[in-house]
């Protein structure tokens, strides 16, 4: 198979996870309603959602050094398409929530397995222009999520957002299963399951990229996270002018996707990393100063969507060098430390923003992400490659 169509393949499982990651906050009223329960209670489904696709996204990494990548994801991929459907059967809060359960479950696994087979396959010098067009598309699908799920809920109902989700889920497993015998299949069945987190995070190079992930998760995820309500507030858009006004991170995304490994082989990683850091700051202070401008509203969401695919492309990027024979795990560990500060980011949020107002959250983010910019210097080392003795220590996992 093509490497690069294996790209715009996982990028589009990428893309439906994360759409359907999104997708409960715009129809939660819905729900409620209809299950005749009150919205707290139905605020639990995005709990339910939520915890294990975090747990699983360190377990689904070493599971697929272990039993192949191409096994692992194809399998993940079904699984979240038959929990998505069995989603618009819920009957109750109970099984909707065990539904939802199931598929934070399968949805984990996509993200870490796609990056690292995009690693196996993908020399370092093509590496970070794939990771920035896989990332691109799929986050992509998380600024179209709102728009698309209410959309959906309006002409249907919330069981017609599950189910159609899961038509849709239908596209990636068709393709996963046309294409299986083409896609590489490395395995290394003696791999220990939880071993590899050890060294990775004994082992200071990597724990400082780790630790970057994690600080910008917090802080631009945490931004994003709020974007929406800020909208709401300012201009009392529904959700699917929220929604459209989101698609200009998913948009940028993509563009900064298809621009960061042209341009990381130019001027170098380490500048792009920078300029990622700088653009989402910026976003963040363009949204708090003049966020009342729809126009340049929508600079500060696209910017922060730039900014964004800079940054994580090129730590995905350094992260697929830390351990050739346990990518699973190393990638699992971005993801896992990327979703958890994206988690922790928003619920530093929600204290500022109960204590110092939603407009002040951004201008304490982004001056947080400059003190991430400056820490980046210290931590993180000129060039992406780590070097040999690295990889051979971690690679024996």
């Amino acid at each position: 198979m093509n490497k690069n169509k294996m790209v715009m393949l996982l990028g589009l499982a990428g893309f439906i996870v994360m759409t359907d990651n999104w997708v409960v906050s715009p129809i939660l009223p819905a729900i409620a309603q209809n299950l005749n329960i009150d919205i707290a209670k139905a605020g639990l489904l995005i709990t339910a959602y939520m915890l294990p696709f975090g747990i699983f996204q360190i377990i689904f990494g070493p599971l697929a050094d272990r039993y192949g990548k191409k096994q692992v994801i194809t399998f993940s991929i079904i699984m979240f398409t038959i929990a998505t459907g069995l989603c618009a059967l819920g009957t109750n809060l109970t099984n909707l929530a065990v539904f939802r359960g199931l598929t934070g479950v399968f949805a984990a696994s996509v993200m870490p397995i796609a990056l690292a087979l995009i690693g196996d396959v993908f020399p370092i010098q093509e590496r970070q222009g794939a990771i920035g067009t896989y990332m691109g598309i799929s986050f992509l699908g998380q600024g179209l999520s709102m728009a698309i799920g209410g959309t959906i809920a309006y002409f249907l109902n919330w069981r017609g957002v599950f189910g159609v989700y899961a038509v849709l889920s239908l596209i990636p497993v068709l393709l996963l299963v046309k294409n299986y015998k083409q896609l590489p299949s490395e395995k290394h069945p003696h791999s220990k399951i939880f071993a590899p987190y050890g060294k990775l995070l004994g082992t200071s190079r990597s724990l400082f990229t780790y630790i970057i992930v994690l600080l910008e998760g917090i802080f631009i995820v945490g931004s994003f996270s709020y974007a929406g309500a800020y909208i709401a507030k300012t201009y009392g858009f529904n959700y699917f002018y929220i929604g459209l006004i989101m698609t200009a991170f998913g948009i940028m995304t993509v563009i900064g996707g298809r621009l960061s490994g042209k341009l990381a082989a130019k001027i170098g990683a380490r500048k792009i990393l920078s300029i990622g850091l700088v653009a989402a700051a910026l976003a963040d202070i363009i949204i708090y100063l003049y966020g009342n401008t729809l126009g340049l509203l929508i600079v500060g969401v696209a910017l922060l969507g730039l900014g964004f695919i800079f940054t994580h492309s090129t730590l995905l990027t350094r992260a697929t060098e830390f351990a050739q024979k346990a990518r699973g795990a190393a990638m699992s560990l971005v993801a896992f430390c990327f979703m958890g500060g994206g988690g922790i980011g928003t619920a530093i949020g929600g204290r500022i923003i109960s204590t110092a107002g939603l407009d002040n959250l951004f201008v304490i983010y982004g001056i947080a992400l400059v003190v991430t910019l400056l820490l980046s210097f210290v931590l993180i080392r000129d060039h992406v490659v780590e070097p040999d003795e690295l990889k051979e220590e971690i690679g024996k996992l």
